[in-house]
């Protein structure tokens, strides 16, 4: 079972004059319900994750209101679903993760706002920036300006959320324009409070069908010749009417300070790090009463000419704080500061860093320079503190990127492909977006490009013809279904290829919270669909591989590192032509213990017998070597002190968070490594016959092994 959003749901039904309490992304969906959203639509990736899958479990309340949810195979089929606000009525939102998500829904994001819409439509995006993001560090405001769509970005706080998500709907109607909501990290998981509304039933909705779909309008299409005249209507129509609304709606806010000389116009969501650095600055305290005066742009795109004017002049100076690169909209103050004659002096990123996240450390940088009299002693404290860190250590800070998780059915497919390489060398690896990726790291170091999710394949195709060795590409199912079944496995086929496709099934979206598959187990789908709707759909990698062509597959449970390393041998060897594929089976370890910790916990409250395994190392047989942790590399699987003070090198050791894979055990199998693992089996609600047995077995060893070795051994 994925997580229970049932607490969250029941805030979602939450009716006029309630207090909500909980998270930002929380907040934007209870904020859809009460602007009356028709339709839902989405796909899944943090920080943005949760407002799908809270829509998604709440189905059944939704029903009742008249809201359609869907979850989306990828961005663009997302996308696509505002294509029922050009015509109708009907307010939409949909929702995806950062940069990567509207690169797959660009060619729909055009099309829409080409066509202009009727109904509200918005589009709830995750930024990510900084070192602990994990897509690449562009912005969504990009799309904003190609696109002629506008761009909010709401101060993190759950009341200006609300009223942003409210307001963005209008917004959309008073323009005829789709509106982009980015949010990021922060914002998505701020904790607040604001007062709730009742939930509107939307306009257009399933309960009440229409009797007549909308009469034919050839001006709704994107299609020449009108789109010269929606280009047109974009400039000279919509552009204007959105910077009245923005302007009579005050979506903007100004908050005055006593320092007129100089200013500050910060992007929304960089709000609360911009308050934060000021008051460690010694400018504003808490509460966020500040000296300096800002300009809270919760609409980043398009800015308001004579809004930025009036702010800016007769100040000598003002800070732009805006995050990520190009800095678009420290460019644009800067023509509209020149056309309006303004000699107010502008600073940017002269001050403040290029890229990056702008954290409370980063922005107070640029406050210092930026502000004469500015306390300086918090930030030279920050500076001392990191200074102070790596002297204590005697070395910098070592690296610590992300892993797979304990016992995961991943970790054994790439030790075996490391295994392999030793045997017939090097090989390209066309690695992908998903839990995967993780194989890039040590101890496996696997993958040449990661060109976008459920593209390894369709990246190998220029290398494959001029290497000596069939090259593979590594993809998860949810990257297969999401675009590798196009872009990949179509091409592939169609161009006769002959590389290697090794594909993780482990049944679900995982990297992004465990979202179900099409092709995920049947009682998942079950779970979610309702009985007897899920053997229906349900549809298998394997039917579909074979319905498409693929003549040479192979399925292989993952953790048996054996079996898997003469699946690769076979698939890089043989003169079979055309595309090769190995599904490499085994179910997400979260989900798998998310599932069978509750039922193992009941049982053992009932008093059942329950086995529970586990793996360890046996310390006299382990030479130090360690050829398991640089074949595995599962976080379990550790390194002790020796208690033979004759070793000198630590042995190797596996603690109390082995899940029982038997991973480490396979690998030194594989590897004919030395035969230092055991498995044990830990019975709890033993029955007489495990004491009987376990008594009869100690009898035996205790006349075998000498007494110290039994000593040692009731020690540990």
């Amino acid at each position: 079972m994925e997580r229970s959003f049932a607490a969250e749901i029941e805030l979602l039904k939450l009716g006029e004059g309630a207090l909500f309490r909980g998270e930002g992304i929380l907040a934007v969906t209870k904020a859809l319900l009460q602007s009356g959203v028709s339709y839902v639509g989405g796909y899944q990736g943090a920080p943005v994750s949760h407002l799908l899958d809270v829509m998604v479990q709440a189905r059944d309340y939704l029903d009742t209101l008249g809201v359609h949810v869907e979850s989306c195979t990828n961005e663009a089929s997302a996308c696509a679903m505002l294509a029922a606000s050009i015509n109708y009525p009907a307010r939409g939102a949909v929702t995806w993760k950062s940069i990567v998500g509207t690169n797959v829904a660009a060619d729909a994001l055009s099309n829409l706002a080409s066509a202009g819409v009727k109904g509200g439509a918005l589009i709830v995006v995750g930024e990510d920036y900084g070192e602990g993001a994990s897509v690449i560090q562009e912005r969504t405001h990009a799309y904003a300006m190609k696109s002629s769509v506008w761009l909010v970005d709401p101060r993190p706080n759950l009341k200006t959320i609300v009223k942003t998500v409210e307001q963005a709907f209008e917004l959309s109607e008073a323009s005829n324009t789709p509106v982009i909501m980015e949010l990021r990290i922060r914002a998505c998981h701020v904790q607040g409070e604001f007062t709730t509304r009742e939930n509107r039933a939307p306009q257009v909705s399933p309960l009440e069908p229409l009797a007549e779909p909308a009469a034919f309008l050839y001006d709704r299409l994107s299609h020449p010749p009108v789109t010269f005249r929606q280009e047109k209507l974009k400039g000279e129509v919509r552009m204007p009417a959105a910077r009245r609304f923005i302007l009579d709606r005050a979506m903007n806010e100004l908050f005055d300070g006593k320092r007129a000389e100089v200013g500050i116009i910060v992007q929304g969501g960089l709000y609360n790090n911009l308050i934060r650095a000021l008051e460690l600055a010694g400018l504003a305290d808490a509460f966020g009463d500040t000296d300096v005066p800002i300009l809270c742009l919760n609409v980043v795109y398009p800015l308001v000419p004579e809004q930025i004017a009036a702010f800016c002049a007769g100040k000598e100076k003002v800070l732009v704080v805006e995050e990520g690169q190009p800095e678009y909209i420290e460019q644009e103050i800067a023509t509209l500061l020149r056309r309006a004659d303004l000699q107010t002096r502008l600073h940017g990123k002269d001050l403040l860093q290029a890229a990056g996240e702008y954290s409370t450390e980063a922005i107070l940088a640029g406050v210092t320079k930026f502000i004469e009299g500015a306390d300086t002693a918090a930030l030279e404290a920050a500076h001392a503190a990191r200074e102070d860190g790596g002297r204590l250590l005697g070395h910098p800070v070592p690296p610590r990127p992300p892993t797979f998780c304990v016992g995961c059915p991943e970790r054994p497919v790439f030790s075996a492909m490391k295994l392999v390489q030793q045997d017939i060398g090097k090989l390209h690896v066309g690695a992908d977006i998903g839990c995967h990726a993780f194989g890039t790291f040590e101890p496996f170091s696997q993958g040449n490009s990661i060109l976008g999710y459920g593209m390894s394949l369709a990246s190998i195709a220029g290398v494959t013809p001029f290497q000596q060795r069939r090259s593979i590409a590594i993809m998860g199912d949810g990257g297969f279904w999401h675009n590798g079944l196009l872009s990949g496995v179509s091409s592939n086929l169609f161009n006769k290829g002959d590389g290697l496709l090794v594909i993780m099934k482990n049944g679900y979206t995982s990297a992004t919270g465990t979202q179900e598959l099409i092709s995920s187990p049947e009682e998942e789908l079950k779970r979610i669909a309702g009985a007897g709707s899920a053997t229906d759909t349900q549809m298998t990698i394997e039917d579909t591989l074979k319905g498409a062509g693929v003549k040479w597959m192979r399925t292989v449970h993952n953790y048996r590192v054996a079996e898997m390393m003469a699946a690769l041998k076979e698939a890089l060897t043989t003169r079979a032509p055309g595309l090769k594929v190995i599904i490499a089976e085994g179910e997400c370890q979260l989900e798998r213990q998310r599932r069978i910790r509750p039922l193992n916990a009941a049982a053992i409250k009932r008093g059942e017998r329950v086995v529970r395994v586990r793996y360890g190392i046996d310390e006299n047989v382990c030479t130090g070597d360690h050829s398991c942790i640089r074949l595995s590399g599962c976080p379990s699987l550790t390194i002790k002190d020796p208690s033979d003070p004759l070793k000198v090198d630590p042995v190797a050791h596996v603690n109390n968070n082995c899940v029982g894979c038997g991973l480490c055990g396979e690998v030194s199998h594989a590897a004919t490594l030395c035969p230092s693992f055991y498995r044990t089996e830990i019975v709890i609600n033993a029955t007489a016959w495990d004491r009987f047995k376990r008594e009869v077995r100690e009898f035996f060893i205790g006349l075998i092994a000498p007494k110290r070795r039994a000593t040692q051994g009731a020690q540990a």
